[in-house]
């Protein structure tokens, strides 16, 4: 659904507008009575008094063509308050055919005028892509007054959306749509918004030595690829930061296959890399003072004539050695050799990994946080704050030594499941943190439960989340620019 909003210094007042008015939590209309009339404030402190004030929003109809929406603010807010206020009044309104609001800043602050919109776009988001019957209906939104937020912040807003949606969009595409192939050619169109775009085929990742990542896409038809998107945001050469993305195309859990039912949900399985990709995008659009880099393993897991097996073992770009017990635990496979390839190649001030790597941490967390796995106290604290900031909440697992028995291997370096039972999630942990060599910060987040969902959230509806992009763009700028 289309949200057209535009911000101005000065409106004409037209005594027919929609209007959005910010209160109080006890929904006083003191600070907002010179901006209606005697009369309508009389009838709405009249309506007021019959109404619901426990809701958050409130909408009086003061004829057939003007509305006049309450927005209720506690004294103490956060943005994501503010930010879920602007999702709740989407959804008030997203039925609407055509509708159109102003919003007078001047009774309010910059802050709250900024997220409150922030919040509504987010919300906004569909994939209508392949309906041949769209939803038309738009929502405009003319903001006037002092107190807009400065084009700075405008900027930031607007990149996240679109860091936010592009990551939404790939995650929902279809496999026989996204495929590897088609995924490495829509990253490499991302080089406009100024960042580098390395693409390495299967040529040079055999060349590199890079068999575990191949391992995985050996089944298939398509391509495996690994690519490296890099951001200068600074003159210097300082340490970039690194986000490397498990990008599995589609699961079908390869000769291991996985059962028919809802195996269709494994086209979200690259969402990692989906939410790396994003995240660039938006780091490039709001020309973020930082150097970074992105990296994403892009394959599809299929149980062709060629595919991986039960009992092959594969060695590493890291020169580490691999049995393949379960060719469905093929995300640490593409992950092992992205991690050791991006220490390498990049001598990073930290590694922060996400994938839809685990069931397990779906039965541990549930889809209200991302599980958090990390080497670094320091890094698992920034995540852990700025995921409360944003309500993208990860919650820290435990790695420990006396899991590592659970993966080694007597015929090769280490086996890729844990067939012991238990400690899903932490093995897989454990594992990728074998391909993390020279004891650089590294923290992995295991979005399974985060990335797609049945039922929508706060800020987005049902479907692909955009999980993670918002997290990492947040770390970056409280702590890193």
């Amino acid at each position: 659904m289309p949200i057209k909003i535009s911000y101005k210094t000065t409106s004409k007042k037209q005594k027919d507008n929609n209007l959005i008015l910010f209160v109080d939590e006890n929904f006083s209309l003191l600070s907002s009575k010179k901006h209606i009339s005697s009369n309508e404030y009389s009838f709405i402190s009249d309506l007021l008094k019959t109404r619901d004030l426990k809701k958050s929003i409130l909408s009086f109809e003061l004829s057939s063509k003007k509305k006049i929406v309450l927005v209720s603010l506690k004294k103490k807010l956060i943005n994501s308050e503010i930010e879920r206020q602007g999702a709740k009044f989407y959804d008030h309104f997203k039925s609407f055919k055509q509708i159109q609001f102003n919003i007078n800043s001047d009774i309010t602050s910059k802050n709250i005028v900024g997220n409150f919109l922030h919040g509504l776009k987010l919300k906004s988001y569909r994939f209508d892509k392949y309906l041949t019957k769209k939803n038309n209906n738009n929502i405009t939104i003319n903001v006037f007054g002092k107190n807009l937020p400065s084009s700075n912040e405008q900027l930031k807003f607007k990149a996240i959306e679109e860091g936010s949606f592009y990551t939404r969009d790939l995650v929902s595409e279809p496999g026989n749509v996204l495929h590897p192939d088609e995924y490495a050619k829509r990253i490499n169109t991302l080089k406009k918004y100024g960042l580098k775009i390395t693409v390495y085929d299967e040529k040079k990742l055999k060349k590199l030595g890079m068999n575990t990542l191949l391992g995985v896409g050996q089944g298939s038809i398509r391509g495996s690829y690994l690519v490296t998107m890099e951001w200068k945001g600074l003159k210097n050469n300082s340490k970039p930061l690194a986000f490397v993305g498990k990008g599995v195309c589609f699961d079908t859990g390869g000769i291991s296959l996985k059962p028919a039912k809802f195996m269709e949900d494994m086209t979200y399985d690259m969402a990692g890399s989906a939410v790396v990709v994003g995240l660039m995008k938006s780091l490039a659009l709001r020309k973020a003072k930082i150097n970074a880099v992105g990296v994403v393993g892009l394959v599809e897991n299929m149980p062709g004539g060629n595919a991986l097996r039960p009992g092959d073992i594969l060695k590493s770009y890291s020169g580490k050695t691999v049995e393949v017990l379960n060719t469905d635990a093929e995300g640490r496979l593409v992950l092992a050799d992205a991690l050791t390839y991006t220490e390498k190649k990049f001598n990073p001030k930290f590694i922060i990994d996400l994938a839809t790597l685990t069931g397990a941490i779906i039965v541990s967390l549930g889809s209200e946080y991302a599980g958090l796995f990390s080497n670094n106290d320091k890094l698992s604290k920034q995540l852990i704050d700025v995921g409360e900031k944003v309500e993208e909440k990860v919650w820290r697992m435990p790695l420990n030594k006396n899991f590592d028995k659970l993966i080694d291997s007597k015929n090769a370096d280490m086996q890729n499941i844990n067939y012991i039972g238990g400690a899903g999630s932490t093995t897989a942990a454990q594992f990728l943190q074998r391909f993390i060599l020279n004891k650089t910060p590294w923290a992995h987040l295991d979005i399974a439960g985060m990335a797609f969902s049945k039922y929508g959230g706060a800020l987005n509806s049902s479907g692909a989340t955009g999980y993670g992009v918002r997290l990492l763009n947040k770390l970056v700028e409280d702590h890193y620019e």
